[in-house]
Formats: structure tokens, C-alpha cells, sequence
């Protein structure tokens, strides 16, 4: 049987086709418009994601035997808002997660109702991404808009309604939106009545590989497959790439150094964490996951390489890098500001500690460190919630550097698992469809037999130790430079 995953991206969505063995079949991505109305505003017309689906899917299924195509899911971009009327039709562009417009929302959410109070009926504080304050941005700038609501929907959750005419949603996905009791897996009506929406405004909760419905039948017919297919609800983005990469089942740990960095950590429980230094989600696998991340990751090594040395020879800078746990140069890696644990948008890149002998590699070493320590700081948070990990698989760009991988194992001690895949997110989520139409008994099953690490980079316990010292020093500098980034953004 064949299995389609889709990754809903905010640029593209990629489609993937897989065999119950796992062997990727075909691939297809196909590109949409993002459009700036304002300066920090960000929106995509979801007809656009559903047009661009529909094609994709027909090219992906063109050359396969269509009868033998049994499930569907997704992986989509979080956060955003999508809001139908009473006859389904999408009111107004959709708002997305990149958008930033909600800042005094956020601001009446955190400090009006109160940080406290958002946490405990959420598990998370308002931030501009999510998609509660941007509900509260509609009814205050476009109150029109806001009473035709009939059904306020995630991205991934628009294009499962439209193949299927479910109003559906996972619980991975909707506890980005700050409406989710995350905890209890179910709508917060606290937060409901803030908002100021009724439950059955918003979607019935799945867990991610719950069968939610099939395909319509002028859907099926029109992409030439059967009636029978199931569409499995799917998650948000960051869950389905952790289910890809088979970081499911509790402890299991995946270092995603892209762009940003994040720290995806599988856990069985459900657990606060002090001050939202990290997310507290639901789980594509059935459980829960908490999430760091950083601004700033493989990005900082692209600055640096291409802005400031002037060079796209990674590798050959990298070679130059000898004594790991002996740099006494140090790089705050914060370029765009930063999210975990600091949530400080007026942070600022630092490099401290050059001297007269301070080489170009000294300098270079100290980002691919600075990246290390930073993620660290996740690891640190963690530790205090009693999850104990020993291993971590990674992925991204920043992945393909051997030097990155051993600064990363030695500053975290760790063991540090490169897979047999790189198809994250429309992998995980045609995992999640194998699943819900029952080839394999859970996600974990389903992870295990098909995700197999192919190599390893282990930690030295001589630069651990030295490397325990250099990350004392580090995790002090961000607070004793606090005060001076927000007089260097006011300056």
C-alpha cells in the first residue's frame, strides 16, 4: 500500500509518497505567494495551499498504481489563522505564524489577564506567533470580520477540510494557538471566553494519526483515487519532522540546526516549566514535547562565513578549528534576538574575550560553540524537569559538519545520531498516515522499523569537562549584558 504525507510549508508544499517498507516513492513541492500587506505583517490566501495541494497530488500519483493509495496526512506551519463563515468560505487572507502584529495583544494577554493565568490554562504565554492574539487583533481591527467567525482553523486543518469536509484539528498543532489546554487535551474554556468564541466555533481535537475522514467523492474523482482513502489528521510542523526523524517515545531528543535551532524533546508526561523558558506541546506520538528554540543557529555560521570572512568554503574554515574546550573567545549568538530561554527580541550578537593573539579560526570556533551553548540552555531547563537524555539525533543544514557535530556532542555530552533520512516533516506525516490506517500498532512501532540511525559522533569526557567550565562562563554573559542590548536598541 502507498501512503501520501504533506508538508504545508510557509513558501511550498511538498508531497511525498511512501511504501509501507518506508521507500520513498516520489516527491513533489509546489510553490505559493507570501504576501507583506504592512511592514511584520505576513499572510497567504489558503485557497492558494489547496489549489497548489491538488495539483501536487496528481503529479505525485501519476506514475503509482492510484487504487493502492490508502492514507493521507499532514504536517503543516503552526499558528496560523485561518477563519470561515457560516458557508465555509475563507473570510479573510490568512494570518500567519511569521506575522507580528500582535504585539499589544500578546502584551494585554501576559500582562493584563496575566502570564500566570494564560500559563495555567494553556501551558504557554502569549507570544506574537501564536494564534489567539491574532483572533484578538480581527476582533478589535476588523469586527466585521470577526462576528461572521463560523470556524477559526490551523493551515494543515483547512486543506484536511477540504478533502475531506471534516473540521478537524490535532492536538500537536492546536496547542499552538494558546486556546488548548494542553495538559487535558481539550479546548481551555477560559481562554475561549478572553477571546470571546464558543467551542463549537473551533474544530473537533484528534490525536495526530486518528482517522478523521476520507476523501470526498468529487475530490477522489477528481484526483482519481478512491472514496476509501483516509485522511489521518496529521500535526504541526515541529511534531511530524520529530515523528520523521524518530524522536517519539519518552527522553528522545532531535537537535533540528537549521536557520533557527530547536530542541525537541519527547516526554511521556506532562510538565510546567518555569517562566515558559520552553514550549510545553502536545505530541504527534500520543504524548507531549517540550520545544527551545533559537533564533539564530545555522544562521549565525552562514553570517559569519558569508558577511563576514566573505567565503562559502564552510569546510575549509572549519579545518582550521584544532583545540575544542580551549577557546577563550565566546559568541552570544542572539543576531535576530532570541526566543529560549530569554524570550528578548532587543538581544543582540556578541562576540568578548578577543585578544592580541585571537586568530580568524579562534573566532570561527567560538560560533559553532556559541550555537552549542545556546542550545545548551534548552538542555539545562530539561534536566530540571527530570528528563534524562543520553542521545540526540540531528538534522538540518548545520548537521552536515562534522566539527559542529563534535562541538554539539562534547558541549551537550552526548551521543549524536545522524539518520537514514532527511525528509522530515512529509515523512513523519506519511508515517502518521501508514499508522492511522493501521499498518503499524503506534507511531513508536511504525518510527522504529522504519528510521535507522547510520552514524554516530560520541563525546570525549576530557573536552566535556572542559567544555563544563566554558559553558559557566557563557550561561553568565547574557545577564550581565541584559541592560546594555535594550541602551543599544534605543540608542
Amino acid at each position: 500500500m502507498l501512503y501520501i504525507g504533506v508538508d504545508l510549508g510557509t513558501s511550498s508544499v511538498k508531497l511525498l509518497l511512501m511504501d509501507e517498507a518506508g521507500d520513498i516513492k516520489s516527491i513533489v513541492t509546489r510553490e505559493y505567494p507570501l504576501f507583506f500587506p504592512h511592514p511584520g505583517w505576513s499572510e497567504q490566501n489558503p485557497e492558494d495551499w489547496y489549489t497548489n495541494l491538488m495539483d501536487g497530488i496528481k503529479e505525485l500519483t501519476k506514475d503509482c498504481d492510484k487504487s493502492s493509495v490508502e492514507g493521507i496526512s499532514f504536517s503543516g506551519q503552526m499558528h496560523g489563522m485561518v477563519i470561515l463563515d457560516e458557508m465555509d468560505n475563507v473570510i479573510r487572507p490568512a494570518i500567519l505564524w511569521n506575522d507580528g502584529r500582535t504585539q499589544e495583544e500578546c502584551d494585554y494577554l501576559n500582562n493584563e489577564i496575566g502570564v500566570d493565568k494564560i500559563s495555567a490554562y494553556t501551558g504557554n504565554m502569549a507570544l506574537t506567533g501564536f494564534t489567539a492574539p491574532k483572533l484578538l487583533w480581527v476582533k478589535k481591527h476588523e469586527p466585521d470580520n470577526f462576528a461572521k467567525i463560523n470556524k477559526v482553523m490551523l493551515p494543515k486543518d483547512y486543506i484536511a477540510y477540504m478533502l475531506s469536509g471534516i473540521h478537524c484539528t490535532d492536538v500537536s498543532d492546536a496547542s499552538g494557538m494558546l486556546l488548548l489546554d494542553v495538559k487535558n487535551k481539550c479546548w481551555s474554556k477560559e481562554m475561549l471566553d478572553i477571546i470571546g468564541l464558543k467551542e463549537e466555533q473551533l474544530a473537533h481535537v484528534y490525536e495526530s494519526f486518528e482517522v478523521v475522514g476520507n476523501l470526498k467523492a468529487e475530490v477522489a474523482k477528481e484526483l482519481g483515487l478512491s472514496e476509501n482513502v483516509k485522511v489521518i489528521a496529521g500535526g504541526g510542523d515541529q511534531a511530524v519532522a520529530a515523528v520523521g526523524t524518530g524522536t517519539v517515545g519518552h527522553g528522545m531528543c532531535n537537535v533540528s540546526l537549521g536557520t533557527s535551532g530547536v530542541v525537541f524533546i519527547a516526554s511521556k508526561e506532562y510538565a510546567e516549566v518555569e517562566k515558559n523558558a520552553l514550549h510545553v506541546f502536545a505530541h504527534a506520538d500520543g504524548k507531549y514535547h517540550f520545544m527551545g528554540v533559537m533564533l539564530s543557529a545555522a544562521a549565525s555560521n552562514k553570517w559569519w562565513m558569508d558577511e563576514i570572512i566573505g567565503t562559502k568554503e564552510y569546510g575549509k574554515e572549519q579545518a582550521a578549528v584544532s583545540k575544542l574546550g580551549e577557546n577563550n573567545v565566546y559568541f552570544l549568538p542572539y543576531l535576530m534576538g532570541e526566543r529560549t530561554p530569554h524570550n528578548n527580541p532587543d538581544a543582540r550578537g556578541t562576540f568578548i574575550g578577543m585578544t592580541m593573539d585571537t586568530s580568524r579560526s579562534d573566532m570561527t570556533q567560538a560560533v559553532l560553540e556559541g550555537v552549542a551553548f545556546a542550545l545548551r540552555d534548552s538542555f539545562e531547563i530539561t534536566k530540571k524537569l527530570g528528563v534524562d537524555i543520553e542521545r540526540i539525533r540531528i538534522n538540518g543544514g548545520g548537521a552536515k559538519s562534522p566539527l559542529w557535530c563534535k562541538i554539539i556532542a562534547n558541549v551537550l555530552n552526548v551521543k549524536v545520531d545522524k539518520i537514514n533520512s532527511e525528509e522530515g516533516p512529509a515523512f513523519g506525516a506519511a508515517i502518521l498516515a501508514a499508522v492511522g490506517c493501521g499498518k503499524y500498532s503506534n507511531v513508536e512501532e511504525a518510527a522504529g522499523k522504519l528510521i535507522k540511525v547510520i552514524e554516530t559522533t560520541e563525546q570525549d569526557p576530557e573536552v566535556v569537562a572542559l567544555y563544563n567550565k566554558k559553558y559557566d562562563v557563557f550561561k553568565d554573559l547574557y545577564p550581565t549584558l541584559k541592560t546594555m542590548y535594550s541602551r543599544i536598541v534605543q540608542a
